[in-house]
């Protein structure tokens, strides 16, 4: 409308001045003042743009805000107290779907300080496991209690609180590289942030980013390697000091060389604290204290390695397929000589 106004006074405009009845002057005072009229509707046109999506924003956070858990707390709920890490699982069944059964009857029982590494075939129910843990679910049977205390009896802040979990692909926040390490303690000093950046082995990675832990971090980790955003991951969960650590397939992703600095930094991490570890690989599962094998939902060997390989069973054969690759891989990579 703007720009029609403005042709159309100045091709009437144009005409009046070659007939004389009109100045040149006043023609460039219309044009000018032309601007001056229309820019205040474009600014409300705009404003109700800007109106009408912030009305939408806000009708989106109240469906979100409005949208029931789907694992809510019991009315009763008690604060978990401080737990010593002790994990039990009884006769627990659960399936994410009423007619596909994932879990069937599980009884697990991880000690204080234990690490316990589920390892199986895909889909056998290892990140179920996990998931149930940390309570993003519900068995539909059995029960699962950490320090004797059933989950559903106490509050999800309470008890998340308490847990550290990393997954396979860490989520990463827009901002700098402190931020992301201290989302599992907003208060932590400096300082203490760097000391976990240190006990992970992260330090090299911080002394050559531009501005340090401050450099800035895009959301996921876009700019970091998937190493260093698992690395990250583990500084945060160092940082929380939790009494149970759930780790899952944490590194699965990685090259050899930066499975190792992980596996180096989960030696650290896991120090004294219970934890459960959902395992790719077996260079993981030989480090753990315990192994258990799920298979079709169902914990059908449970030892440490020496155990299960001499058992000759289901995770030998595992650990024998396992080695076989190593070893192509080793003899693939080496030089051939002429």
């Amino acid at each position: 409308m703007g720009v029609a106004g403005q042709v159309l006074v100045l091709g009437i405009g144009g005409g009046m001045v070659l007939t004389g009845s009109l100045t040149i002057g006043a023609l460039f005072a219309f044009l000018l003042y032309l601007p001056q009229f229309f820019g205040p509707i474009q600014q409300l046109v705009q404003l109700h743009n800007t109106y009408q999506s912030g009305r939408a924003a806000v009708n989106k956070l109240r469906d979100l805000l409005a949208e029931e858990p789907s694992v809510p707390e019991a009315p009763d709920a008690i604060e978990l107290p401080p737990i010593e890490g002790r994990i039990t699982l009884e006769g627990v069944t659960f399936g994410y779907d009423d007619d596909v059964t994932v879990l069937r009857d599980v009884d697990l029982d991880i000690q204080r300080g234990e690490t316990l590494v589920l390892v199986g075939d895909t889909g056998s129910g290892k990140s179920t496991i996990a998931k149930l843990i940390t309570r993003f679910y519900d068995p539909q049977q059995g029960r699962i209690l950490i320090d004797g205390v059933d989950l559903r009896r106490v509050t999800l802040s309470s008890l998340r609180t308490q847990l550290g979990v990393v997954p396979q692909e860490p989520f990463l926040f827009a901002g700098t590289i402190r931020e992301n390490i201290a989302f599992s303690d907003p208060h932590a000093t400096d300082e203490e942030v760097l000391e976990a950046c240190r006990t992970v082995g992260i330090e090299t990675l911080i002394d050559r980013l531009p501005e340090g832990i401050e450099t800035q971090c895009y959301e996921r980790g876009v700019a970091l390697s998937s190493g260093e955003r698992q690395l990250i991951a583990l500084a945060r969960a160092f940082l929380a000091e939790p009494r149970v650590l759930v780790l899952d397939e944490a590194t699965s992703n990685l090259d050899l060389q930066t499975e190792g600095m992980v596996e180096h930094a989960l030696d650290v991490l896991l120090g004294g604290r219970s934890a459960v570890l959902v395992a790719h690989r077996l260079s993981t599962a030989m480090r753990a204290d315990r192994i258990a094998v799920i298979h079709q939902g169902r914990v059908v060997e449970l030892g440490s390695h020496d155990e299960l390989v001499a058992q000759g069973g289901r995770y030998a054969s595992m650990f024998d397929t396992w080695s076989r690759q190593g070893r192509r891989e080793a003899e693939a990579s080496r030089p051939v000589q002429s």
